[in-house]
C-alpha cells in the first residue's frame, strides 16, 4: 500500500523553532558548564558573583544566538529553496517519496531517518539535527493512512 498526501508547504519559522528545539534536546547536557559557572559563583565569590552569573548567562544566550542564526541563515539559502516549497509525499514500506510536482520528486530510504516522533497533531521524522521532514495529519487523505503511517514507524523502530 501507498500513502499519497496532500501539499503542503514547511513555514520558514516552523523549520527554525523545530530545528532549535532538536539542537537543544541533543545538546541539552551543555547547560552543566553555565549552572556549575553560577553555582561556583553563589558559593565561593560572594562580592563578585554577578560576573559569574552574567557571563554564564551570556555563554547560553550566545549559544541560543549563534544556533538561531545556523538555522534562519539556512532558510535564505538557494540550495534550501526546495525544503520550503509546497511538497506532497508518496509513502510506503520501502521509502518515501518526496514529489515537487508529478514530474518531479526524491526518494528518501527508511534507513536515512534517524528517528521519528508523533506529536498531537504531526509527524516529525528526523534525519539529522538541521534536516527533518514534518508530516502534518491534515495532509493525510484518511484516518487509515494516518495510521498506516504510524504502523510502518513502528515497524521501522522509528517510533516508541
Amino acid at each position: 500500500m501507498i500513502v499519497k498526501t496532500k501539499r503542503f508547504e514547511l513555514p520558514k519559522n516552523t523549520y527554525i523553532k523545530i530545528g532549535l528545539l532538536n539542537q537543544l534536546r541533543a545538546t541539552w547536557w551543555y547547560g552543566a558548564g553555565p549552572i556549575a559557572v553560577i553555582l561556583l559563583g553563589l558559593l565561593v565569590f560572594n562580592d563578585e558573583k554577578w560576573w559569574f552569573i552574567s557571563a554564564a548567562l551570556l555563554v547560553v544566550v550566545g549559544y541560543l544566538l549563534f544556533w538561531w542564526i545556523q538555522f534562519a541563515g539556512v532558510t535564505q539559502l538557494e540550495q534550501s529553496k526546495i525544503l520550503f516549497e509546497k511538497l506532497s509525499y508518496e509513502i510506503d514500506s520501502r521509502q518515501i517519496l518526496i514529489k515537487l510536482n508529478a514530474k518531479q520528486g526524491s526518494p528518501m530510504q527508511w534507513n536515512m531517518i534517524t528517528k521519528a516522533e508523533k506529536n498531537k497533531d504531526h509527524f516529525l521524522l528526523v534525519v539529522n539535527r538541521g534536516q527533518f521532514i514534518k508530516l502534518p495529519f491534515t495532509i493525510f487523505n484518511s484516518e487509515n493512512d494516518l495510521k498506516f503511517v504510524e504502523a510502518i514507524l513502528k515497524r521501522k523502530e522509528l517510533l516508541k
